[in-house]
This record gives structure tokens, C-alpha cells and sequence, in this order.
């Protein structure tokens, strides 16, 4: 997948309505959301829940034991933040949200430390 990046003067409109997040967190999400359509048959409505698991699968294929780290340096602590950056591409037009989705239907779907590190493919350590 070639390298995204937005076009002159998106990201500072992106900054001045939400500046948590390094650009490359905004761009991950959206490929994230394009990987997730790639997989299905006919392009529709990603769900919150489904969006947050292709942002695992594709940050574990992309980055793999350094995942979490590379989403951490971009503010992407929780499943939550994924939700704030969908939101506010979202709210500047970027994206188009069904009626009922919430940014609260990000929050919780998985937990970074186990997602990307205890439940890391060929992890072997047994966790208590």
C-alpha cells in the first residue's frame, strides 16, 4: 500500500479543530478504514468495533512487536482514540457517520498492553 499523506493546508484544519494526535494517526485510521473495506465483498458502513480491529491487524502487519509503541508516538493509547480521530474526521467532512454511531462505541473494544502485547502472535509467556 503506497504511503498516504494529505494534500497542503488538511492537517492544519485537522490541528486546529483536535491537535492530540500526530497526522500519521489520522492517516493510519484511514487506511485502517480502507484496509477493512478491501476485505469485503460490496464497500459499506464499517462499525466501530470492526474499525478498531483492522487498526490491530493492520498496526501488527505494518509495525508488528513495535505496534503499540508506533501508535503510542502518534497518541493512540486506546481503542478510544480511535474513536476521537474518527470523529474528527467526521466533523471536518472527511468521513460520513451513520445516525446512531457515538465516539463512545470506541471506547473499551480491546486493550492495547493485551492486544499488542500479550496476545502478540507467537507470544508464549504464559500471563497470569
Amino acid at each position: 500500500m503506497p504511503e498516504l499523506a494529505f494534500r497542503d493546508g488538511v492537517m492544519e484544519k485537522i490541528r486546529l479543530h483536535e491537535s492530540r494526535y500526530d497526522e500519521q494517526a489520522y492517516l493510519f485510521v484511514l487506511s485502517a478504514l480502507e484496509f477493512s473495506q478491501s476485505k469485503l465483498d460490496t464497500r459499506r458502513h464499517i462499525a466501530a468495533a470492526e474499525l478498531a480491529h483492522s487498526c490491530r491487524q493492520l498496526a501488527l502487519e505494518r509495525f508488528g512487536l513495535m505496534s503499540r509503541v508506533v501508535l503510542e508516538r502518534w497518541g493512540i493509547r486506546a481503542t478510544s482514540d480511535l474513536g476521537e480521530i474518527v470523529f474528527t474526521l467526521v466533523e471536518l467532512g472527511f468521513l460520513v457517520k451513520q445516525p446512531t454511531d457515538t465516539r463512545e462505541e470506541f471506547a473499551g473494544v480491546f486493550d492495547f498492553e493485551r492486544a499488542f502485547d500479550r496476545d502478540y502472535p507467537w507470544n508464549a509467556a504464559s500471563y497470569v
